[in-house]
């Protein structure tokens, strides 16, 4: 039993939004009562995603974004802003993760679309969101870095220095808001079945057992498991909690 949120009169803005751990937590938004931006640079998927939502009476809106260029993004929180008349909680979820590569073998194009994505966008969306909500002196943000910001893997180096920068930015801003009535923190999931993992799998990137093998409760996790940890950093219960990485990874990094 997944515990209960009261978000009514309240928004939220979610990037990576159309599936998996996006979809999941702006649904979840959603059905504790918050109005909800979904982004994403998908708009067929987005489209579908925003019906599912709506379909079940939910307000929600679609907002095609792509988090690596600035202009989009702020358009983007603007457009929530304008829409809903307020920010008060955000997600920011979109990223990639390219196909293991030697590190001596990775090209800068793949390095720099891993680290605009990843990292570039993730600074875009916090810094539009902040604009909006240290006016109000109220909000709560979570970056989505993963288990890979907490540690290396071989073949995954432009991927952990992508999410490592994650967490840098979340704990120095938590810092900079703290007192300023905005809370910023990041959640780090481990492997957790998404469309992205399936696609992983199917090219034979990723080994589904082997990586269920490797987190102590001995099987992937779920987005609606990421999606409970991300309105829990955002909601009151969490009111003290700032400038952490928080593992929802199965105990990967506990070993």
């Amino acid at each position: 039993m997944n515990p209960t949120y009261d978000f009514t009169g309240q928004a939220a803005f979610v990037t990576g939004a159309s599936s998996g751990m996006g979809l999941a937590t702006a649904r979840a938004f959603a059905q504790a009562g918050a109005a909800v931006a979904l982004a994403d640079i998908d708009e067929t998927a987005l489209t579908a995603a925003i019906k599912q939502l709506t379909d079940d009476g939910h307000r929600a809106i679609a907002v095609i974004c792509d988090v690596t260029d600035e202009d989009q993004v702020a358009a983007a929180v603007d457009h929530t802003v304008e829409t809903f008349g307020r920010l008060d909680m955000s997600y920011n979820n979109a990223g990639i993760m390219p196909p293991p590569t030697d590190a001596a073998d990775e090209s800068a194009d793949q390095f720099d679309r891993v680290q605009a994505i990843n990292l570039r966008g993730i600074w875009a969306s916090m810094k539009h969101e902040l604009r909006h909500m240290r006016t109000r002196e109220s909000g709560a943000i979570v970056n989505c870095s993963s288990l890979g910001g907490l540690v290396g893997n071989p073949g995954r180096a432009a991927y952990h220095a992508s999410k490592h920068g994650v967490i840098g930015l979340t704990k120095s801003a938590a810092l900079e808001y703290g007192s300023r009535g905005v809370r910023i923190n990041a959640v780090c999931p481990g492997t957790i079945s998404t469309p992205m993992v399936d696609t992983m799998v199917g090219k034979d990137e990723l080994d589904r057992a082997q990586a269920a093998a490797g987190q102590a409760i001995d099987r992937l996790g779920t987005a609606d498991e990421i999606a409970q940890a991300v309105l829990w950093l955002c909601s009151p219960g969490a009111s003290f909690v700032t400038g952490i990485a928080l593992p929802v990874d199965g105990g990967y990094t506990a070993q």
